[in-house]
This record gives structure tokens, C-alpha cells and sequence, in this order.
């Protein structure tokens, strides 16, 4: 048998229902991988060794349970979900010590289907990042090469798949933070519809842009992780009501005849010499395989980045206000009033990626600027959805790279913000449009050895004809991990 850290989700969840595997096994392999590998990678803030296992313990007591799918798997989520007397601290010296009454609904929901939490993941503060260099805990190294970034901002939970500590972890995506580190870690990931996956209990960033979703080896560990937490909850507004399907009985689809759309934008951007090599072998091979390529032209998409950086730091200052060393996290010391008390507590807890996000987005909603920079941006944000709208009419998918560079050597833009901000240019419109987009591995950079992601890009709603093409072109480009 293959060892037990190295399963596939699905794979270990039919040895766990068929009990040629016990949880305990199940869950002791992962907690032995991680000891082993967390040293190097650091991809977690929070182990909760002792309390998988008994939980994992209490399941074997119990017995496998064909209505809980997700019986004895042993999972991480990014450390913005709050976990119920697990310490939760989205990075940042402000939560440090935060200890959640009650677990996020996504929480909920997975341990309803019997997976066990093994492990907060690392992510960088307040989710604000693209390489998890910016978390207040230490960075994280991507297994693949460990003076490499491994993404961000849900760099720990894509770390945490790519070296085989768990078989699926759960991350959130505001701006491609579960698309782009699935990426640059050579592993799957779904950034659902805007309100597919409730956002109760998730610690905010910009939340008409942040969506939960999972990351793991194959295309349909995603798509069963996803059906265990879809749907609607009437603790979020904006969850939708729109029906869930049973994404873990996605069939794939023929290549053969599917329709696919280039973002002309978006191909013909400045991209490093490995992924265009890689993502060039890939437009050949679907080519091959009877698949119909048709480039749509984005106007809009040149102003994606500026719009961006405006709405998400615009939510981002409202969103972290709470953050005032009165009512939420730590406060800093001090005999001063007020004023002094809410400077000092967030120049000493906050990171300088957060205090400047918050600067950025308090000024674009300050008076005399709000008309000239927010609403603007809004404006653009409705371009954009407009221009998706009138591309995927005319094909079944939109087809786009997911990042510009392979995985980048650590430290290299962690002083230069506005080439940083440039670099999410692949993934930022699809959150702007709210739209599902599935990431997953093309190969290998031909000189690096670094993997390179394309993403498959979907109507509202559309996340299982996502998973049937995206299982079909899995067979195409063979899983890296």
C-alpha cells in the first residue's frame, strides 16, 4: 500500500469506509508527516496533535459513517477560520492570543462530515499578501524549493498539501490567495462563487471579495471537500441560496469539442520565460486533444490592479477598524488617551503590508476623495463582470494563466509593494466578477523544475461543468504531487 501521508483525499477516504484503514492510522500519518517536515517547510501556526487523535480515536469507536464523507480525514484550514478553543490568529501579533467560542461554519460543516482539523495553517497577516512572507509568525517555505515563496496568502495550506502533511487543507481567496500558492506548490484549488461557502466565523479582509475554498492533490479531492461545506447559511447574508450539487460525482467531459477563451489580456502579459514555455506545451496539447481555442479581447482588465488595491483596502479600513485596542486583540501599554491608545496598540501589533493597506483604503474613502477613487473603482469592478459576462457567453470557459513568475525566490519583492501588487494580475479580476475559477497544474518549468498552474474560469454557479473539465484536463496534465 501506498504510505499513508502520500493518499490522495479520495483515496484514503474509501480505505477509511471500507475500514482497511482506521482513523487513528489515518490521522497519526499526517501529525508524523508534519513533525518531519514542518521544521523546514513551517507551513503551521497551530498543531492540534493531541485533539485529532482523540477525535480520531472517538471515530474509531464509532465506526465509519457512509453519510459523512469526509469520515476520518484529517485536514488544516488557514488560521483566519475561528476553530472553537483553538487558537486562532490570522497571523498578526493582534490575535496572538485569541482563543474562538465557537468554530466558522466552514468548521462546522467539515467536522459534521467527519474530518478532523489537524492544523491552522500560516497565511500572510490578515491575509494580505501573495507570498506568506508577511505573516508576524515566520515565513513559509514551499516544499518544492525552500528558499522559494510558496504563495499567499494561503501559502501554509498549500505548503502544507505539496509536502504530504495532510491530503486537503482549506484557504481563502480575495484576491487569487487559494489559486496562485495551489500554483507555485503544483497542487489544485477552487476559488468558489462569491457566496457559495458561508464566510461566518472567518476573520475578514475584504468581505465582498472573500471566499472560502479548498486546496488538494486532484481536481476531485477539491470538488468533494467543496460539496462538504457548500451552501446556503443564515448567518451570512450573503450566502446564496442557489442549490448544491454533488460536485464528488463530477464526470469528466471530452476535450474534444470544448470551447475554451484566452483573455488576450492576460496571455500576451509579461510572463517569465518557464511559464510561457510550460503554458505554450499546454495550449498545444488541448489543441491536440480537439479543444477549440478562441482569443476574447478584456479593455477593461488594464485597470484591474488599481481598481483592486482600491475596493480591497477601502474594506480592509473598515473592516480592521475594530482593531483599536479596546474591543478586539491586544492593547499596547501607555498612559496617553485615547488617541495615543489606538496608535500605539496598531503600530505595535499590525504588520507594515496591513498598516499600509489601511492607510491606502482610508484615504480612498476619506472626503473630497471617495467619488474620485472608490466609487471609480466600483465602476470599473462593473466593466469588469461585464466583460466576463460577454466572453463566457460565447465559450464554455475562460482559460488563463494564474501567475506571471514560477515560485520566486523568498525576499525578493517584500520591499517593492507596487511590483508585488502587479503580480496578481492573473487572479484579481475573477474576485472583482465573483466568479468560480479552478487552478490546477500544467508541469514543470523546463529549467527551474517549479510547477506552473493555469486556471479554468467559470459562469456563477457553474462549479460542476468546472470540476467535469476540470477532471478531464487533469488527465491531459498529469498531477505533480
Amino acid at each position: 500500500m501506498t504510505e499513508l501521508h502520500k493518499l490522495t483525499l479520495t483515496e484514503a477516504a474509501r480505505l477509511l469506509q471500507s475500514r482497511e484503514i482506521s482513523a487513528v492510522e489515518m490521522v497519526g500519518a499526517s501529525l508524523a508527516r508534519l513533525e518531519a517536515t514542518e521544521p523546514l517547510i513551517q507551513a503551521c501556526l497551530t498543531v492540534a496533535g493531541e485533539e485529532a487523535l482523540a477525535e480520531a480515536r472517538a471515530l474509531d469507536q464509532a465506526g465509519p459513517d457512509p453519510a459523512r464523507p469526509l469520515w476520518g480525514l484529517p485536514l488544516t484550514v488557514k488560521d483566519v477560520f475561528l476553530t472553537k478553543g483553538l487558537r486562532t490568529t490570522a497571523a498578526s501579533r493582534y490575535l496572538e492570543n485569541y482563543i474562538p467560542a465557537y468554530d466558522a461554519r466552514v468548521v462546522e460543516r467539515l467536522r459534521r462530515a467527519g474530518a478532523v482539523i489537524i492544523a491552522k495553517t500560516n497565511l500572510d497577516e490578515f491575509a494580505m499578501g501573495n507570498s506568506t512572507e508577511f505573516s508576524a509568525f515566520g515565513l513559509t517555505r514551499n516544499p518544492w524549493n525552500p528558499i522559494k515563496v510558496p504563495g499567499g496568502s494561503s501559502g501554509g495550506a498549500a505548503a502544507s498539501v505539496a509536502a504530504y502533511q495532510s491530503p486537503g487543507g482549506f484557504g481563502t481567496d480575495t484576491g487569487g490567495s487559494i489559486r496562485q500558492p495551489a500554483c507555485l506548490c503544483g497542487c489544485a484549488g477552487i476559488k468558489p462563487t462569491y457566496g457559495r461557502v458561508s464566510r461566518y466565523g472567518i476573520v475578514a479582509f475584504a468581505s465582498s471579495l472573500d471566499q472560502a475554498g479548498p486546496l488538494a492533490r486532484r481536481v476531485r479531492d477539491c470538488a468533494c471537500l467543496l460539496a462538504a461545506v457548500a451552501g446556503p447559511d443564515e448567518r451570512d447574508a450573503t450566502s446564496s441560496l442557489h442549490p448544491v450539487e454533488n460536485y464528488g460525482a463530477a464526470a469528466a467531459r471530452p476535450l474534444a469539442g470544448l470551447k475554451l477563451g484566452l483573455p488576450r489580456e492576460l496571455w500576451s502579459a509579461n510572463l517569465d520565460p518557464e511559464v510561457r514555455s510550460v503554458l505554450k506545451a499546454a495550449l498545444h496539447t488541448l489543441e491536440g486533444a480537439g479543444t477549440k481555442l478562441v482569443e476574447f479581447s478584456f479593455p477593461s482588465l488594464k485597470y484591474t490592479v488599481a481598481a483592486y488595491y482600491v475596493l480591497a483596502s477601502s474594506e480592509a479600513s473598515t473592516n480592521l477598524a475594530r482593531y483599536d485596542g479596546v474591543r478586539y486583540g491586544r492593547r499596547a501599554g501607555g498612559s496617553g488617551g485615547l488617541a495615543e491608545l489606538y496608535v500605539s496598540s496598531r503600530q505595535s501589533f499590525l504588520g507594515p503590508e496591513v498598516r499600509r493597506r489601511i492607510i491606502l483604503g482610508t484615504f480612498a474613502l476619506s472626503s473630497g476623495y471617495y467619488e474620485a477613487y472608490f466609487q471609480k473603482a466600483a465602476r470599473v469592478r462593473r466593466l469588469i463582470r461585464d466583460d466576463y459576462a460577454r466572453a463566457l457567453a460565447g465559450c464554455d470557459f475562460l482559460l488563463a494563466p494564474v501567475s506571471p513568475l514560477p515560485a520566486w525566490d523568498l525576499g525578493r519583492f517584500i520591499d517593492d509593494p507596487v511590483t508585488n501588487y502587479g503580480l496578481d494580475l492573473m487572479t484579481l479580476s475573477v474576485n472583482l466578477a465573483g466568479l468560480p475559477a479552478l487552478a490546477f497544474p500544467a508541469g514543470l518549468g523546463p529549467t527551474g523544475g517549479l510547477p506552473v498552474g493555469l486556471q479554468l474560469i467559470a459562469r456563477p454557479f457553474e462549479e460542476m461543468a468546472l470540476f467535469s473539465a476540470g477532471l478531464a484536463l487533469e488527465e491531459a496534465f498529469p498531477p505533480l504531487l
